[in-house]
């Protein structure tokens, strides 16, 4: 399993539905990836899409998104996909700044809404 690379599925309250219709549509594709997720993330996905190889973090708002910033700062995580929500106000939109920060710095692939994260599945 350690031989497959790994993304990271994170999706904001009001993104969760659609991140599960993702994970159901392209579970097939995804099924080639180890998953980590943010805790919430992570159980829709794997009730949408239960073959799938997720481990779940903490809630993004409890240190879940630091967890995946630290595994892809040491190159655990290859590709980031994160349903964000421009319209609620986040009280953790720090550790969301960050997390982007470092999908930026160590140049790995990131989606920030569904059309990029379905381009990047397909070229998978």
């Amino acid at each position: 399993m350690a031989d497959r690379p790994c993304i990271a599925l994170i999706a904001h309250d009001q993104k969760k539905d659609e991140m599960a219709a993702f994970a159901r549509q392209h579970e097939r594709a995804l099924s080639q990836f180890r998953i980590v997720a943010t805790g919430t993330t992570g159980g829709r996905v794997l009730e949408a899409a239960p073959s799938l190889d997720v481990t779940r973090l903490k809630s993004g708002p409890l240190g879940g998104d630091q967890q995946i910033g630290a595994m892809i700062a040491t190159g655990e995580v290859s590709m980031l996909i994160f349903f964000t929500d421009p319209l609620t106000p986040l009280p953790h939109d720090v550790d969301v700044k960050a997390l982007t920060r470092l999908a930026t710095v160590y140049d790995i692939p990131m989606a920030l809404n569904r059309a990029t994260a379905e381009k990047l599945i397909d070229f998978q």
